[in-house]
Order: C-alpha cells, then structure tokens, then sequence
C-alpha cells in the first residue's frame, strides 16, 4: 500500500524497484494506491483508491480506513510504505515523524498541539508502533533504536533492512560518458563537490554552502533538486562564493552529475535513509554526511566517506588530495556493491516468511 506509487520521491522509487523484483520472481503483487505516476510492473494488478483531498489530514485518514477496507481478507501480506493504520507491515519510510518535528521545528510541542497535518500524522504512527501485532521493517538502525526509545517498540518486532540501489545506472564508468561534459556545463575547473537533495532546509544546503567557503580549497559545489533557492543564493553571495554555487533545478540525469564530481555533500538534519547518499557510494564518490542520516551507517570515516556534526569545512578541505578521495570512492562503491535491490528483495522476502510460513 502506498499514496503514490512511483516517481522520484525516495519511498515511492523503493516502493517501485521492490515490486518490480518481486514481480521479476513472479511473486503475485497488488498494489492498492490513491495515484499511479509509473506503469506497473507485468503482472502486477492495481486497486485505486479514492481518496483526494486538498487537505492533506483528511486525505491522510481517508486513504489509511479505504486501504484498510480494501485489503481485508483478500491478501496473504499486507505491507505498507504509507501511513495506514492497518496492516501487517508497516515500512518506516520516513523515520519518526516525532523525532522529526523535534530536529525540524523550534517548538515541536506547540505545533503538534495546532496542526491538524501533524496530529493526523502522529496519531497514526503511534496507533501502529503500540499495535503488538504488526512488524516494522527500518531502513537503519538507528530508526529502530528511536521508535524502541521513544514508544517502547519491542526489539523482536523491528526489522533493518537497508535500501538497494541500481549499481548500473549509478557506476564510476559513467564519468567517461559524462564528466567532461557536465563539468564544461557548470564552468567548472577544478574540484567539484555535488549536493543531491529537494527541500534545502531539511537537507541542510545552508551547511554545504558555509563548508564550501570556510574550506581552503577553491572548489565548486553543484546543487541538484527542488525547493527555493533565493535564501541560499544569498547566502552564498553574503560568504562570497556566490559563483562557486551552481544551481541545476531537478535533474532526471543525476548519474551524469555524480560523474562530474569529486564528492557528495548532504549535510541533512534529518534523514531516514537517504537513497542519494547511497547512489553517490555506487557512482564511486565518497560521502560526506550527518550522523541524523541512516546512510551514514555504512560509512567508515576514512576510509569510504566522512560523518560530520554541522561543520563541513574539513569534508570540503579534503578535496585537495583528489587522488585520495579517488581510493575512498572506490572502497564507498563496493560497499554499495553489497547493497542491490535483489539483495534488498531477499530480505524482505524473508520478512513475509514471517508473516506467511
């Protein structure tokens, strides 16, 4: 079950390559969704839900009652990628949406009282983690210790399982291809460190950019995705790297970017499990992330990227030893190498063995 099935959203892209695995294995598959942006899989049947609405809360709670009528009795597994009450897995796509609100949001308490977008949400989430008879499948570890700290999630009900990622699509041999190319587009020269992420704030582009200009080193930063740039543009003319900054909008050929590039940058406040970091590591880049980011898991600093707090300068600064950065990006690419959507498959998989013997 999932709103929408498909596009470039991180949990609809997950929900997409794990059907299109599962489909591939002739695992009989529904998927109940409120809208379709991709052609399903062959093989694959659809429910389409009616649950519009303009006002997301009400949307929210419809969708969760009419996916709940609509799966009951009829399917061996019921797994989720959206917020329903009703299920017998449920995938923490998004992380905690408290812990969210409380990295997010200067007084978190204050606005859980007043928006009905964020109660809708958390009465759901809180409904599922005290509901004894459901599983929840975590992207990172460090979500599961949240949801056991904060609802007292019992250990035997949570289940890691890392996202996969397209090791072809996303392939050092891709900088042959693109990389001269890209980098004569942007006007870039010398070092070149790329920013994938839409919503700035929350991914933390204001840090990028004051680790760009606190740096040594005179590198470029490529920022890649959707939200409003004003703020950051002036930002970065205020710290005088203004044409050191370079903004693409959203890019449907982002493996080109990450072959132009030297090192990926996202220094997000908080990230479930962020599938651009992960597709960074298979492109062969190093990573340099914050440790409110399940991706940054499978980083050893060092050795395949780096785990900063809030000061980027050093990540940027070691852009002076490309040949070094070189080595980390190959150990970051067979760490990803471990990571596949058949992999990915397999385990969950597993996770419905438990459900259904």
């Amino acid at each position: 079950m999932i709103e929408r099935f498909g596009g470039s959203g991180g949990v609809e892209a997950s929900a997409l390559q794990l059907v299109r695995e599962l489909a591939r294995r002739q695992v009989l598959v529904t998927v109940i969704c409120r809208e379709a942006r991709d052609p399903l899989p062959k093989g694959v049947s659809q429910v389409a839900l009616r649950s519009s609405s303009a006002w997301q809360p009400l949307r929210v709670r419809r969708f969760s009652r009419r996916a709940a009528e609509a799966t009951r009795g009829r399917f061996d597994i019921v797994h989720s990628f959206s917020r329903t009450r009703h299920q017998q897995i449920y995938r923490v796509g998004g992380g905690s949406h408290a812990a969210y609100m409380e990295r997010m949001y200067r007084r978190p308490g204050l606005l859980r009282a007043l928006s009905p977008r964020h109660r809708a949400i958390l009465s759901i989430e809180e409904a599922v983690f005290r509901d004894q008879g459901q599983l929840i499948q975590c992207n990172a570890r460090w979500v599961a210790d949240e949801l056991r700290a904060r609802y007292g999630v019992a250990a035997e009900r949570l289940v890691t399982i890392y996202n996969g990622v397209d090791g072809e699509r996303f392939h050092p041999r891709m900088r042959a291809q693109h990389r001269t190319r890209i980098r004569q587009a942007l006007g870039v020269a010398g070092p070149l460190a790329l920013f994938v992420g839409s919503g700035f704030e929350r991914k933390g582009l204001d840090l990028a950019i004051r680790g760009l200009a606190e740096s040594a080193v005179e590198a470029d930063l490529a920022v890649v995705g959707a939200g409003n740039a004003s703020p950051f543009r002036r930002l970065a003319a205020q710290l005088g790297v203004a044409e050191r900054v370079h903004f693409t909008g959203p890019r449907s050929d982002v493996e080109a970017l990450h072959a132009a590039a030297d090192l990926f940058v996202l220094p997000t406040r908080y990230d479930a499990f962020s599938n651009a970091c992960l597709e960074a590591m298979a492109s062969g880049l190093p990573v340099a992330t914050t440790p409110a980011n399940g991706a940054s898991e499978l980083l050893e600093p060092g050795v395949n990227g780096f785990v900063c707090s809030r000061d980027f300068a050093p990540a940027f600064d070691a852009l002076r030893d490309l040949a070094g950065l070189e080595k980390l990006g190959e150990a970051a690419r067979r760490t990803a190498e471990e990571l596949t959507w058949q992999v990915h498959a397999d385990r969950v998989l597993d996770l419905y063995a438990r459900v259904h013997p």
